[in-house]
């Protein structure tokens, strides 16, 4: 046999290539995550509740709230001296387009104590972990 079999070899370049495709851009995502440094303080800050409904309406500390007025109640929570935590709740009937102009106006605000508040009601429709 004077010729050598390349088609095993191909298939192996193929499968290693097939493989450096996919593991590539997972390496190379990064998501940019602001970690508190120094230390803590001891003092409670204050939490406001930002809501939005299954009827797509927006509620502040429990208050029925425009989305015209929000960017105003956001910028009088960057302005507090006391560091208040805004904390958003979104109902599972609630439009998707509502929820993300939303976000996008807590972003435009500058607000940077956000946490996502009721998600875990909905770690049963994951199913089994």
């Amino acid at each position: 046999m004077k010729d050598l079999n390349t088609t095993p070899l191909i298939d192996v370049m193929l499968v290693l290539l097939v493989m450096f495709i996919m593991v590539i851009p997972i390496q190379l995502h990064k998501v940019p995550v602001e970690l508190p440094s120094g230390k803590g303080t001891d003092a409670a800050r204050p939490i406001h509740r930002l809501e939005i409904t299954a009827g797509n309406t927006l509620l502040w500390d429990g208050q029925p709230v425009s989305e015209a007025a929000l960017p105003a109640r956001l910028s009088a929570l960057t302005r507090d001296p006391a560091g208040p935590v805004l904390h958003v709740a979104a109902d599972g009937a609630a439009r998707y387009e509502i929820f993300d102009r939303t976000l996008a106006t807590v972003k435009q605000a500058g607000i940077t104590r956000l946490g996502m508040v009721g998600n875990e009601r909905y770690l049963d429709s994951l199913g089994p972990r």
